[in-house]
């Protein structure tokens, strides 16, 4: 037991180090996923160990200052997703519908066939906006029922399960697919007309994740293009979307810097959305991230519907008068540089 206790710990701290290497290496890039799962184990082996054995040598001090070196690495990145955290976004409790948006993020997994059930979550929701992500033809033909309600939407489906479809209830101003890294990885970027008539702007997408034999080049590019986007535009953006990422994650970050959005999870919790299937192993893939001139009324993870990922519901009030209220991070020189570069390796590997 002592020496499987060893080597696990051992296994966690390699796991906790090779993250800060700055990398797209998909083997480095994954470790960014399971933090809060290594820090957990990693505090087991502690208590495990000390409960157990004898600590009398100098190796066995050196081991467990590694496994607090891990907690304290870790901690460092969930921190700010938990309820101990100062909150990145505040919370509105103003009622004014001309001003609300509300917005459902769905990966509903191509694979996945319950469509009754997705669309009763839909119904009892009723958001102005739905994005699914992974949508093929078969899943297009069975959201069609949504089309008169939803007069609004783009339609791309795909067999590739990086199709996306937005539906809206709120006027489209303008509306189109764009590839920004790949050739069959769509995007959506909508500028939408609220109720009241002020114009916002919408950008859906879903980047590929860190998997065997696959780096992260072009996630890291599609998320920093979006992102310079977003901080040149005079309107008020959402992003949102499968990130195929995690909001502690160096990428993540940067994109944050770099658009000037805000994430609403910050100082209230992971809200994982993926894996439904697998409970120790989930994350938070699913992200809304919005401009300061927007603040949170709602946020929630909905009911699972057949898919591997939770979905996710968003309210926002169009409040721009009190933008100065918030304080989104500022991308620095660095900032701007890596993420030219990360952008240029990106598209040069498409």
């Amino acid at each position: 037991m002592k020496i499987a206790l060893e080597v696990i710990g051992w296994l966690m701290l390699a796991f906790t180090l090779l993250p800060m290497i700055r990398t797209s290496l998909w083997f480095i890039r994954i470790m960014d996923f399971p933090r809060f799962q290594i820090a957990l184990i990693s505090l087991l082996i502690l208590i495990s160990y000390l409960t157990y054995f004898t600590v009398e040598n100098v190796y066995q001090y050196i081991f467990l200052a590694a496994l607090i070196l891990v907690l304290l690495i870790q901690g460092r990145y969930i921190y700010p997703f938990t309820f101990l955290a100062p909150k990145q976004a505040q919370r509105s409790k103003e009622n004014d519908p001309n001003n609300t948006i509300c917005l459902m993020i769905s990966n509903i997994r191509m694979e996945n066939r319950k469509s009754k059930k997705y669309l009763q979550i839909v119904k009892d929701k009723k958001p102005d906006i739905i994005l699914i992500n992974e949508p093929d033809h078969w899943w297009a033909e069975q959201l069609a029922v949504l089309d008169k309600e939803y007069p609004y939407h783009v339609k791309k489906p795909i067999e590739n399960t990086y199709g996306m479809i937005v539906y809206s209830k709120l006027e489209f101003v303008k509306a189109n697919l764009q590839f920004l890294v790949q050739e069959d990885i769509p995007s959506v970027h909508a500028v939408i007309k609220l109720r009241s008539g002020e114009e916002i702007e919408l950008c859906c997408v879903h980047p590929t994740p860190p998997t065997i034999g696959s780096n992260t080049e072009k996630r890291e590019a599609e998320l920093l293009i979006v992102g310079k986007n977003v901080k040149k535009s005079k309107r008020a953006s959402i992003v949102a979307g499968d990130l195929n990422d995690v909001g502690w994650s160096h990428t993540t970050k940067l994109f944050q810097r770099i658009s000037g959005l805000l994430d609403p999870r910050v100082g209230r919790g992971f809200f994982n959305t993926y894996n439904v299937f697998v409970p120790f192993f989930r994350y938070p893939l699913d992200h809304v991230f919005y401009d300061p001139r927007f603040k949170l009324v709602h946020l929630e993870r909905l009911p699972k519907f057949g898919s591997d990922h939770f979905p996710i519901l968003i309210q926002l009030l169009y409040k721009p008068e009190e933008k100065k209220e918030q304080h989104p991070k500022k991308a620095d020189a660095e900032d701007k540089k890596e993420a030219e570069e990360l952008i240029e390796k990106g598209v040069e590997e498409s």
